[in-house]
């Protein structure tokens, strides 16, 4: 899948470890893991795959965020994103557009 960041922050967890902006600070072994979560995300091939990688609680949200798509990063924290399918040469490609690193249980 492509990775899109909607959110400036997200980008800058995911590129340079930290995000500039002091509200979005987190401990870095949540950084870690939310690099690795944003790899395997990367590196497969369609959202139905997600599935099968039990660890990462794929769901499609439900109520006031549907549409919206999540994984978890650990037991606190999980990636909000939406996912769309876009025609390009030779074949369809999958975008992931991330919207948040949320608080699960807030």
């Amino acid at each position: 899948m492509e990775i899109v960041f909607e959110n400036e922050y997200l980008r800058e967890l995911y590129e340079e470890g930290k995000a500039k902006n002091k509200k979005y600070r987190f401990q870095p072994s949540i950084i870690d893991r939310y690099k690795r979560v944003v790899d395997t995300l990367k590196n497969a091939p369609n959202t139905e795959f997600l599935y099968k990688l039990h660890n990462l609680n794929y769901e499609k949200l439900q109520g006031n965020k549907k549409n919206i798509e999540s994984v978890r990063v650990n037991n606190q924290y999980r990636i909000e994103f939406r996912s769309y399918e876009e025609e390009r040469e030779p074949n369809k490609v999958i975008i992931c557009s991330l919207l948040e690193l949320s608080n699960h249980y807030k």
